[in-house]
Protein backbone atom coordinates (compact mmCIF):
# COMPACT_ATOMS: atom_id res chain seq x y z
CA UNK A 1 0.00 0.00 0.00
CA UNK A 2 1.21 3.49 -0.80
CA UNK A 3 0.02 6.66 0.86
CA UNK A 4 0.68 10.40 0.85
CA UNK A 5 2.03 11.76 4.13
CA UNK A 6 2.87 15.18 5.51
CA UNK A 7 6.42 14.66 6.84
CA UNK A 8 6.27 17.29 9.56
CA UNK A 9 3.02 15.89 10.92
CA UNK A 10 4.50 12.40 10.95
CA UNK A 11 7.67 13.70 12.62
CA UNK A 12 5.59 15.20 15.42
CA UNK A 13 3.82 11.87 15.90
CA UNK A 14 7.17 10.07 16.01
CA UNK A 15 8.42 12.50 18.64
CA UNK A 16 5.32 12.12 20.82
CA UNK A 17 5.32 8.34 20.47
CA UNK A 18 8.94 8.08 21.60
CA UNK A 19 8.24 10.38 24.53
CA UNK A 20 5.11 8.42 25.57
CA UNK A 21 6.70 4.98 25.13
CA UNK A 22 9.57 5.97 27.42
CA UNK A 23 7.11 7.45 29.91
CA UNK A 24 4.91 4.35 30.01
CA UNK A 25 7.52 1.55 29.86
CA UNK A 26 10.50 2.96 31.77
CA UNK A 27 11.43 0.76 34.73
CA UNK A 28 10.86 3.53 37.30
CA UNK A 29 7.94 5.95 37.42
CA UNK A 30 10.17 8.83 38.52
CA UNK A 31 12.05 8.72 35.17
CA UNK A 32 15.35 8.99 37.07
CA UNK A 33 14.22 12.31 38.52
CA UNK A 34 14.09 13.94 35.09
CA UNK A 35 11.30 16.47 34.42
CA UNK A 36 9.84 14.42 31.58
CA UNK A 37 7.08 16.89 30.60
CA UNK A 38 9.73 19.60 30.56
CA UNK A 39 11.91 17.48 28.26
CA UNK A 40 8.97 17.13 25.87
CA UNK A 41 8.36 20.86 25.76
CA UNK A 42 12.03 21.74 25.34
CA UNK A 43 12.87 19.34 22.50
CA UNK A 44 9.56 19.60 20.65
CA UNK A 45 10.60 23.10 19.60
CA UNK A 46 13.61 21.59 17.79
CA UNK A 47 11.36 19.78 15.28
CA UNK A 48 10.78 23.09 13.50
CA UNK A 49 14.47 23.15 12.59
CA UNK A 50 14.52 19.61 11.19
CA UNK A 51 14.78 19.30 7.40
CA UNK A 52 15.21 15.51 7.08
CA UNK A 53 14.26 12.27 8.81
CA UNK A 54 17.90 12.00 9.92
CA UNK A 55 17.53 15.32 11.75
CA UNK A 56 14.49 13.93 13.55
CA UNK A 57 16.47 10.84 14.59
CA UNK A 58 19.13 13.12 16.08
CA UNK A 59 16.53 14.98 18.15
CA UNK A 60 14.93 11.74 19.36
CA UNK A 61 18.35 10.46 20.38
CA UNK A 62 18.90 13.60 22.44
CA UNK A 63 15.51 13.19 24.13
CA UNK A 64 16.11 9.65 25.37
CA UNK A 65 19.70 10.52 26.35
CA UNK A 66 18.27 12.82 29.05
CA UNK A 67 17.33 9.68 31.06
CA UNK A 68 21.03 9.02 31.75
CA UNK A 69 20.78 5.25 31.43
CA UNK A 70 22.00 2.48 29.16
CA UNK A 71 19.85 0.53 26.71
CA UNK A 72 18.17 3.66 25.34
CA UNK A 73 18.84 2.94 21.69
CA UNK A 74 17.27 4.49 18.64
CA UNK A 75 17.38 3.04 15.13
CA UNK A 76 15.60 2.61 11.81
CA UNK A 77 12.85 4.71 10.36
CA UNK A 78 12.14 6.09 6.90
CA UNK A 79 15.69 7.32 6.33
CA UNK A 80 17.57 7.70 3.06
CA UNK A 81 19.40 4.61 1.80
CA UNK A 82 22.37 4.35 -0.53
CA UNK A 83 22.58 1.80 -3.36
CA UNK A 84 24.11 -1.48 -2.20
CA UNK A 85 26.01 -4.22 -4.03
CA UNK A 86 27.29 -7.47 -2.65
CA UNK A 87 31.05 -7.98 -2.66
CA UNK A 88 32.65 -11.42 -2.76
CA UNK A 89 35.23 -12.04 -0.05
CA UNK A 90 37.89 -14.71 0.31
CA UNK A 91 38.75 -14.40 4.00
CA UNK A 92 42.28 -13.18 3.38
CA UNK A 93 44.59 -10.26 4.05
CA UNK A 94 45.91 -8.74 0.83
CA UNK A 95 49.22 -6.99 0.32
CA UNK A 96 50.42 -5.06 -2.72
CA UNK A 97 53.71 -6.49 -3.96
CA UNK A 98 55.56 -5.95 -7.25
CA UNK A 99 52.51 -4.42 -8.91
CA UNK A 100 50.04 -7.17 -7.97
CA UNK A 101 47.89 -8.19 -5.01
CA UNK A 102 49.26 -11.13 -3.03
CA UNK A 103 47.58 -13.26 -0.36
CA UNK A 104 49.39 -12.45 2.89
CA UNK A 105 47.22 -14.52 5.24
CA UNK A 106 44.25 -16.86 5.02
CA UNK A 107 41.66 -16.89 7.82
CA UNK A 108 39.66 -19.95 8.87
CA UNK A 109 38.49 -21.72 11.98
CA UNK A 110 39.98 -24.89 13.40
CA UNK A 111 39.62 -28.18 11.52
CA UNK A 112 36.45 -28.93 13.49
CA UNK A 113 34.82 -25.54 12.80
CA UNK A 114 32.57 -26.55 9.91
CA UNK A 115 30.93 -23.10 10.00
CA UNK A 116 34.25 -21.34 9.27
CA UNK A 117 35.73 -23.07 6.23
CA UNK A 118 37.64 -20.70 3.99
CA UNK A 119 36.71 -20.84 0.27
CA UNK A 120 40.42 -21.20 -0.57
CA UNK A 121 40.45 -24.44 1.44
CA UNK A 122 37.76 -26.05 -0.70
CA UNK A 123 38.70 -29.27 -2.48
CA UNK A 124 40.61 -28.62 -5.70
CA UNK A 125 41.31 -24.92 -5.06
CA UNK A 126 45.02 -24.30 -5.62
CA UNK A 127 45.30 -20.76 -4.33
CA UNK A 128 47.17 -20.13 -1.10
CA UNK A 129 49.30 -17.74 0.92
CA UNK A 130 52.00 -16.12 -1.20
CA UNK A 131 50.06 -16.49 -4.45
CA UNK A 132 49.19 -13.45 -6.58
CA UNK A 133 45.71 -12.56 -7.82
CA UNK A 134 45.96 -11.51 -11.48
CA UNK A 135 42.42 -11.61 -12.90
CA UNK A 136 38.81 -12.24 -11.90
CA UNK A 137 36.50 -13.81 -14.49
CA UNK A 138 39.07 -12.97 -17.15
CA UNK A 139 39.31 -9.28 -16.24
CA UNK A 140 42.81 -8.20 -15.12
CA UNK A 141 42.90 -6.83 -11.56
CA UNK A 142 43.38 -3.06 -11.41
CA UNK A 143 45.81 -2.36 -8.56
CA UNK A 144 44.91 1.35 -8.55
CA UNK A 145 41.69 0.23 -6.83
CA UNK A 146 41.32 -1.91 -3.73
CA UNK A 147 41.30 -5.69 -4.33
CA UNK A 148 37.63 -6.07 -3.38
CA UNK A 149 36.54 -3.94 -6.35
CA UNK A 150 37.30 -6.89 -8.61
CA UNK A 151 34.81 -9.06 -6.69
CA UNK A 152 31.69 -6.87 -6.95
CA UNK A 153 28.50 -8.97 -7.32
CA UNK A 154 30.34 -12.30 -6.90
CA UNK A 155 29.34 -13.37 -3.38
CA UNK A 156 27.92 -16.89 -3.36
CA UNK A 157 28.63 -17.43 -7.08
CA UNK A 158 31.21 -19.70 -8.68
CA UNK A 159 33.84 -17.54 -10.35
CA UNK A 160 37.18 -18.06 -12.08
CA UNK A 161 40.27 -16.32 -10.72
CA UNK A 162 43.63 -16.30 -12.45
CA UNK A 163 46.49 -16.74 -9.99
CA UNK A 164 50.21 -17.40 -10.00
CA UNK A 165 53.22 -17.67 -7.75
CA UNK A 166 54.61 -14.72 -9.75
CA UNK A 167 53.14 -11.20 -10.06
CA UNK A 168 52.76 -11.45 -13.82
CA UNK A 169 50.26 -12.93 -16.23
CA UNK A 170 52.27 -15.50 -18.20
CA UNK A 171 52.09 -19.16 -19.19
CA UNK A 172 52.55 -20.25 -15.55
CA UNK A 173 49.37 -18.51 -14.44
CA UNK A 174 46.47 -20.86 -13.71
CA UNK A 175 42.70 -20.53 -13.51
CA UNK A 176 41.01 -21.56 -10.28
CA UNK A 177 37.26 -21.92 -9.75
CA UNK A 178 36.00 -20.90 -6.29
CA UNK A 179 32.97 -19.39 -4.58
CA UNK A 180 33.52 -16.17 -2.57
CA UNK A 181 31.54 -15.58 0.62
CA UNK A 182 29.49 -12.50 1.47
CA UNK A 183 31.06 -12.00 4.92
CA UNK A 184 34.42 -12.80 6.49
CA UNK A 185 33.18 -12.24 10.02
CA UNK A 186 32.87 -15.85 11.05
CA UNK A 187 36.16 -16.82 9.41
CA UNK A 188 38.09 -14.13 11.25
CA UNK A 189 36.14 -14.69 14.49
CA UNK A 190 36.84 -18.44 14.60
CA UNK A 191 40.46 -17.90 13.58
CA UNK A 192 40.89 -15.45 16.47
CA UNK A 193 39.41 -17.87 19.01
CA UNK A 194 41.54 -20.75 17.76
CA UNK A 195 44.66 -18.55 17.84
CA UNK A 196 43.97 -17.60 21.47
CA UNK A 197 43.21 -21.19 22.49
CA UNK A 198 46.41 -22.46 20.87
CA UNK A 199 48.44 -19.55 22.32
CA UNK A 200 47.23 -20.29 25.86
CA UNK A 201 47.95 -24.00 25.42
CA UNK A 202 51.47 -23.24 24.14
CA UNK A 203 52.31 -20.78 26.91
CA UNK A 204 51.05 -23.11 29.66
CA UNK A 205 52.27 -26.43 28.26
CA UNK A 206 48.66 -27.49 27.76
CA UNK A 207 47.65 -26.91 31.38
CA UNK A 208 45.21 -24.01 30.85
CA UNK A 209 42.09 -23.90 28.68
CA UNK A 210 40.55 -20.89 26.94
CA UNK A 211 36.87 -20.20 26.22
CA UNK A 212 35.49 -17.11 24.46
CA UNK A 213 31.90 -16.00 25.14
CA UNK A 214 30.70 -13.38 22.59
CA UNK A 215 27.36 -12.70 24.27
CA UNK A 216 24.93 -14.14 26.78
CA UNK A 217 22.28 -14.88 24.15
CA UNK A 218 21.91 -17.92 21.91
CA UNK A 219 25.20 -17.65 20.02
CA UNK A 220 27.09 -17.15 23.28
CA UNK A 221 25.53 -20.25 24.84
CA UNK A 222 26.33 -22.29 21.76
CA UNK A 223 29.92 -21.04 21.65
CA UNK A 224 30.44 -21.65 25.35
CA UNK A 225 29.35 -25.27 25.08
CA UNK A 226 31.30 -26.02 21.89
CA UNK A 227 34.53 -24.80 23.54
CA UNK A 228 33.99 -25.68 27.20
CA UNK A 229 33.44 -29.44 27.10
CA UNK A 230 36.64 -30.09 25.17
CA UNK A 231 38.71 -28.34 27.87
CA UNK A 232 37.18 -29.65 31.09
CA UNK A 233 40.30 -31.71 31.69
CA UNK A 234 42.55 -28.63 31.87
CA UNK A 235 44.00 -27.70 35.26
CA UNK A 236 42.78 -24.08 34.89
CA UNK A 237 40.44 -22.14 32.63
CA UNK A 238 40.45 -18.62 31.16
CA UNK A 239 36.95 -17.33 30.30
CA UNK A 240 37.20 -14.40 27.89
CA UNK A 241 34.08 -12.19 27.75
CA UNK A 242 35.66 -9.04 26.33
CA UNK A 243 33.34 -7.33 23.82
CA UNK A 244 30.44 -9.43 25.19
CA UNK A 245 27.31 -7.85 23.71
CA UNK A 246 24.87 -9.19 26.29
CA UNK A 247 21.57 -10.97 25.88
CA UNK A 248 19.99 -13.00 28.66
CA UNK A 249 20.65 -14.06 32.25
CA UNK A 250 24.21 -15.49 32.32
CA UNK A 251 23.64 -17.66 35.40
CA UNK A 252 23.63 -20.83 33.27
CA UNK A 253 27.30 -20.27 32.39
CA UNK A 254 28.29 -19.85 36.03
CA UNK A 255 26.27 -22.87 37.18
CA UNK A 256 28.10 -25.05 34.67
CA UNK A 257 31.43 -23.96 36.16
CA UNK A 258 30.46 -23.73 39.83
CA UNK A 259 28.48 -26.81 40.82
CA UNK A 260 30.49 -28.97 43.26
CA UNK A 261 31.25 -32.61 42.56
CA UNK A 262 29.20 -34.92 44.79
CA UNK A 263 30.68 -38.32 43.90
CA UNK A 264 32.41 -40.40 41.24
CA UNK A 265 31.19 -43.29 39.14
CA UNK A 266 33.69 -46.16 38.80
CA UNK A 267 33.92 -47.90 35.44
CA UNK A 268 35.82 -51.01 34.46
CA UNK A 269 36.93 -49.46 31.19
CA UNK A 270 37.95 -45.81 30.89
CA UNK A 271 38.28 -43.05 33.45
CA UNK A 272 36.00 -42.68 36.45
CA UNK A 273 33.25 -40.13 35.87
CA UNK A 274 32.44 -37.31 38.32
CA UNK A 275 28.89 -36.23 39.07
CA UNK A 276 28.06 -33.76 37.70
CA UNK A 277 30.32 -34.55 34.77
CA UNK A 278 30.38 -31.10 33.17
CA UNK A 279 31.95 -28.99 35.93
CA UNK A 280 35.49 -27.61 35.82
CA UNK A 281 36.99 -27.87 39.30
CA UNK A 282 40.30 -26.02 38.85
CA UNK A 283 41.23 -22.33 39.10
CA UNK A 284 39.47 -19.91 36.76
CA UNK A 285 39.64 -16.25 35.79
CA UNK A 286 37.70 -13.96 33.46
CA UNK A 287 38.86 -11.33 30.96
CA UNK A 288 36.69 -8.19 30.81
CA UNK A 289 36.84 -4.81 29.06
CA UNK A 290 34.89 -1.59 28.53
CA UNK A 291 33.04 -2.95 25.50
CA UNK A 292 31.44 -5.81 27.45
CA UNK A 293 28.00 -4.70 28.58
CA UNK A 294 24.48 -5.64 29.62
CA UNK A 295 24.71 -9.42 30.00
CA UNK A 296 28.41 -8.72 29.58
CA UNK A 297 28.23 -6.71 32.81
CA UNK A 298 26.11 -9.28 34.60
CA UNK A 299 28.32 -12.26 33.66
CA UNK A 300 31.46 -11.00 35.47
CA UNK A 301 29.34 -9.71 38.36
CA UNK A 302 27.87 -13.18 38.93
CA UNK A 303 31.29 -14.79 38.30
CA UNK A 304 32.72 -12.68 41.13
CA UNK A 305 29.65 -13.11 43.35
CA UNK A 306 30.18 -16.87 43.42
CA UNK A 307 33.93 -16.54 43.90
CA UNK A 308 34.91 -18.35 40.72
CA UNK A 309 38.07 -16.34 40.19
CA UNK A 310 39.75 -13.04 39.41
CA UNK A 311 38.42 -10.51 36.88
CA UNK A 312 41.26 -9.24 34.67
CA UNK A 313 41.26 -6.31 32.24
CA UNK A 314 39.34 -3.04 32.42
CA UNK A 315 35.98 -1.94 33.84
CA UNK A 316 32.93 -3.12 31.89
CA UNK A 317 30.42 -0.89 30.09
CA UNK A 318 27.90 -0.42 32.91
CA UNK A 319 24.45 -1.16 31.51
CA UNK A 320 22.29 -3.24 33.85
CA UNK A 321 18.90 -1.68 33.32
CA UNK A 322 17.93 -4.13 30.61
CA UNK A 323 15.21 -4.13 28.01
CA UNK A 324 12.62 -6.72 26.98
CA UNK A 325 10.59 -5.09 24.20
CA UNK A 326 8.11 -2.28 23.66
CA UNK A 327 6.00 -0.84 20.81
CA UNK A 328 7.75 0.48 17.71
CA UNK A 329 7.14 3.59 15.62
CA UNK A 330 4.85 4.23 12.67
CA UNK A 331 7.58 4.40 10.00
CA UNK A 332 9.58 1.38 11.15
CA UNK A 333 11.81 3.22 13.61
CA UNK A 334 12.43 1.85 17.09
CA UNK A 335 13.31 3.33 20.45
CA UNK A 336 14.27 0.83 23.13
CA UNK A 337 13.11 1.34 26.71
CA UNK A 338 15.14 0.14 29.73
CA UNK A 339 12.63 -1.76 31.87
CA UNK A 340 14.63 -4.16 34.06
CA UNK A 341 16.60 -2.44 36.83
CA UNK A 342 19.38 -4.29 38.69
CA UNK A 343 19.69 -3.93 42.46
CA UNK A 344 21.67 -5.95 44.98
CA UNK A 345 20.69 -7.97 48.03
CA UNK A 346 21.71 -5.14 50.37
CA UNK A 347 19.03 -2.91 48.81
CA UNK A 348 21.34 -0.73 46.72
CA UNK A 349 21.39 -0.14 42.97
CA UNK A 350 24.46 -1.55 41.29
CA UNK A 351 26.55 -1.66 38.09
CA UNK A 352 24.34 0.66 35.95
CA UNK A 353 26.35 3.68 34.88
CA UNK A 354 29.62 2.33 36.31
CA UNK A 355 30.23 -1.27 35.29
CA UNK A 356 32.13 -4.07 37.00
CA UNK A 357 35.68 -3.28 38.13
CA UNK A 358 38.49 -5.76 37.52
CA UNK A 359 40.43 -7.35 40.36
CA UNK A 360 43.58 -7.00 38.26
CA UNK A 361 43.55 -3.98 35.96
CA UNK A 362 45.41 -4.45 32.69
CA UNK A 363 45.16 -1.68 30.10
CA UNK A 364 45.12 -2.82 26.49
CA UNK A 365 48.17 -0.70 25.71
CA UNK A 366 48.54 -0.31 21.90
CA UNK A 367 52.33 -0.39 22.21
CA UNK A 368 52.03 -3.92 23.63
CA UNK A 369 49.59 -5.07 20.95
CA UNK A 370 51.92 -4.81 17.96
CA UNK A 371 51.78 -7.92 15.77
CA UNK A 372 48.77 -9.28 17.63
CA UNK A 373 50.02 -8.94 21.20
CA UNK A 374 47.39 -9.25 23.97
CA UNK A 375 48.62 -7.97 27.36
CA UNK A 376 45.32 -8.84 29.05
CA UNK A 377 45.46 -12.45 27.88
CA UNK A 378 49.11 -12.64 28.96
CA UNK A 379 48.12 -11.42 32.43
CA UNK A 380 45.42 -14.09 32.64
CA UNK A 381 47.93 -16.79 31.68
CA UNK A 382 50.32 -15.56 34.37
CA UNK A 383 47.54 -15.57 36.97
CA UNK A 384 46.40 -19.10 36.09
CA UNK A 385 49.93 -20.52 36.25
CA UNK A 386 50.32 -18.88 39.64
CA UNK A 387 47.06 -20.35 40.93
CA UNK A 388 47.87 -23.81 39.56
CA UNK A 389 51.10 -23.72 41.57
CA UNK A 390 49.14 -22.78 44.69
CA UNK A 391 46.13 -25.03 44.17
CA UNK A 392 45.42 -28.04 42.02
CA UNK A 393 42.22 -30.03 42.09
CA UNK A 394 43.05 -33.62 43.00
CA UNK A 395 40.68 -36.38 41.96
CA UNK A 396 39.92 -38.64 44.94
CA UNK A 397 41.52 -42.05 44.82
CA UNK A 398 39.23 -44.90 43.91
CA UNK A 399 38.74 -47.25 46.88
CA UNK A 400 39.91 -50.86 46.64
CA UNK A 401 37.49 -53.20 44.89
CA UNK A 402 35.00 -54.44 47.52
CA UNK A 403 34.79 -58.05 48.63
CA UNK A 404 31.12 -58.90 48.99
CA UNK A 405 31.39 -62.67 48.95
CA UNK A 406 29.89 -62.90 52.43
CA UNK A 407 26.97 -61.36 54.25
CA UNK A 408 26.68 -57.67 55.09
CA UNK A 409 28.80 -54.62 54.21
CA UNK A 410 31.85 -53.09 55.86
CA UNK A 411 31.12 -49.93 57.84
CA UNK A 412 32.97 -47.73 55.31
CA UNK A 413 30.68 -48.79 52.43
CA UNK A 414 27.38 -48.21 54.18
Amino acid sequence: MTAHIAPREEWRQLFMDVWRIQRDFFYLENMHGVDWPGIRDRYLKMLDGCVSREDVSFVLGEVIAELNVGHTYYSGGDTEQQPRRNVGLLGVDWELDSGAYRVARIYAGADWDVDARNPLHASGVEFGEGDYLLAVNGVPVDVTRDPWAAFADTAGRAITVTVSSKPELDDEARDVVLKPVSSERNLRYRAWIEHNRAYVAEKTNGQVGYVYVPDTAISGRNDFVRQYYGQLHKKALIVDERWNSGGYDPSCFVKMMNEPVTNFWARRDGKDVPQPANVHQGPKCMLINALAGSGGDNFPWVFRHYGLGKLIGTRTWGGLVGMSGNPGLIDGGYSTVPNWGFYELDGTWGVEGHGVDPDIEVIDDPTLMVDGGDPQLDAAIEQMLKEIAEFEYVVPKRPPSPDRSGMGLPESDR
